[in-house]
């Protein structure tokens, strides 16, 4: 039984109750409110809930001037859909259409369009609502396990992809089905998802550069995998082994050990360019093979630099015995 279940059963009980106590009409109607309330997160919630409201005051508005214009009737009712969902979708609260019809269903019911009945619908909104609401605020399930664990395997996946990148550098007829490249998406697409879910469940007086830390994580990551997949493509046309190719396989190697680390050291980035310099000081190929080889193999480098440029402006940097948090727009 998952945790908003839970939430739900407890914010519907205590409007109930509440209704009840307070004599509103029908009660069973603020427990209704209450569950249509409930969301996934502290920022969602709030925002529903006045949605919510102002969608079903607006739509008792418009519903009590037609009912006193045509009288109660099934067809005032059709052309009450009719002219108020549009509207309030038009106007961005559309997530209140459902709540507004359940008010508008009442009035209905009583058949009068009264000062005491719009009162006691007012007070089921909030006392649904409201309890919807307090209860979102009071709990909600922490993410931060669950990040942790998908920035582990992110970067488990990414150090063996870098293994993999290197051996096919090494033995070219080497076969690879790909799976980590799957599985890191996925840990990545899971981990930006639940990164704004701890967004909009923040508290006030949080400190937001903590809280943006995990999208900022997740989205240095996915930037990052774009530039492996493009990696990928050129490491495909090296059908031949060459001493070069050795040499950056090196490179993936102290990649994929350097990748877990918190901390941006550019020692890959330092060999690379000193790689570069070496590469350039080479003889120029002797055969259209060795040629298209070398090319491949140059595109890999100018893509793992744009790899390494993209940790260096988003991973931490440590300076003065203290780790911070560098962000950077692209």
């Amino acid at each position: 039984m998952g945790i908003r279940v839970v939430k739900t059963a407890l914010a519907a009980l205590a409007a109930l109750y509440t209704a009840t106590y307070m004599g509103l009409e029908p009660p069973l109607s603020a427990g209704l409110l209450a569950i249509l309330g409930v969301e996934v997160t502290r920022m969602k919630g709030i925002k529903s809930a006045l949605a919510r409201f102002a969608a079903s005051v607006l739509g008792l508005f418009f519903a009590s001037i037609l009912f006193a214009l045509f009288g109660f009737h099934l067809w005032t009712v059709s052309l009450f859909i009719l002219i108020a969902f549009p509207l309030l979708s038009r106007v961005y609260l559309k997530d209140g259409i459902v709540t507004s019809a359940v008010i508008v269903f009442h009035i209905y019911a009583k058949g009068e369009v009264t000062a005491a009945l719009i009162g006691n619908e007012i007070m089921l909104l909030l006392t649904g609502l409201g309890w919807a609401t307090v209860i979102n605020l009071l709990y909600m399930p922490k993410e931060d396990k669950r990040l942790d664990e998908l920035r582990h395997l992110t970067e488990q996946k990414f150090g063996e992809m870098f293994e993999q990148m290197a051996k096919t550098l090494r033995n070219p007829a080497l076969v690879w089905n790909g799976e980590e490249l799957l599985e890191a998406g996925d840990a990545i697409e899971e981990g930006l998802r639940r990164a704004d879910v701890k967004m909009e469940n923040r508290l006030w007086g949080q400190d937001m550069s903590t809280l943006r830390y995990w999208q900022t994580y997740f989205e240095m990551r996915r930037q990052q995998m774009d530039s492996i997949q493009l990696m990928l493509v050129q490491l495909s046309f090296v059908y031949e082994k060459l001493p070069h190719g050795e040499l950056v396989a090196e490179l993936f190697d102290h990649l994929a050990h350097d990748v877990k680390s918190d901390v941006y050291e550019g020692n890959v980035e330092r060999s690379l360019s000193e790689l570069e310099a070496r590469f350039r000081g080479m003889d120029l190929p002797a055969t259209r093979e060795e040629f298209e080889i070398r090319a491949a193999l140059l595109h890999v480098m100018q893509e793992l630099d744009r790899c390494l440029a993209i940790a260096k402006r988003w991973k931490k940097h440590k300076t003065r015995q203290t780790v911070m948090i560098h962000e950077q727009s692209l």
